[in-house]
């Protein structure tokens, strides 16, 4: 006998709601709630460490940087997720006033794991694509000195360039900022082996 089980689906609200009070994170896509898996120390130092440089580099600009804990709302693919860090230029746009879920990010870096790598590179940047204000990628590689930068066009093609040793800069296109790979992945240690 064959017993089917229906997937349950959850709307937007519904998902909100559950955030408020849940213990871990989760990301929202068309219905479905996914957990999210949590950051290794080498995430968390990567992460930190390129906040603080640009944190230090955008003081007094027209900047505002998110990092782990906003929400970003995609409405085209119906996607709640959070982007590891988020520069917004301007003003902040909020979804609905909600002041922990925003709209317009400027610049997405994501850290990537041997779990959410794939989808990283995939998916989830074809859906951040659907983000007018969304111009600038990176993706920081936790297990050794490599970083991929995905820069919009004028013509709205994307261009890649890779950042793949330790004396490596990496230079943002629509930021002014630079950060050496050695200050990026300061602290880190590429012999552990978590996630």
């Amino acid at each position: 006998m064959v017993v089917q089980t229906e997937s349950l689906l959850y709307s937007p609200e519904e998902y909100l709601k559950l955030e408020e009070t849940a213990e871990f994170k989760h990301e929202y896509r068309d219905g479905d709630i996914i957990p999210m898996s949590g950051g290794t120390t080498n995430h968390n130092q990567i992460a930190g460490n390129d906040y603080f440089q640009l944190k230090l580099a955008l003081r007094g600009q027209k900047y505002r940087l998110f990092i782990g804990d906003v929400r970003l709302w995609m409405p085209e693919h119906r996607l709640y997720t959070y982007p590891d860090l988020m520069v917004i230029k301007g003003d902040v746009i909020y979804h609905e006033n909600r002041t922990d879920t925003v709209l317009n990010p400027l610049v997405i870096v994501e850290v990537l794991s041997k779990s959410t790598g794939s989808y990283d590179h995939g998916d989830k940047f074809k859906y951040y694509r659907s983000i007018p204000e969304f111009q600038e990628y990176i993706l920081i590689d936790q297990y050794q000195y490599s970083v991929e930068q995905f820069v919009k066009t004028e013509t709205g093609k994307w261009q890649v360039s890779f950042c793949e040793s330790a004396d490596s800069i990496l230079t943002l296109s629509t930021i002014d900022f630079s950060i050496n790979l050695t200050d990026l992945y300061e602290q880190v240690n590429f012999e552990q082996s978590e996630e």
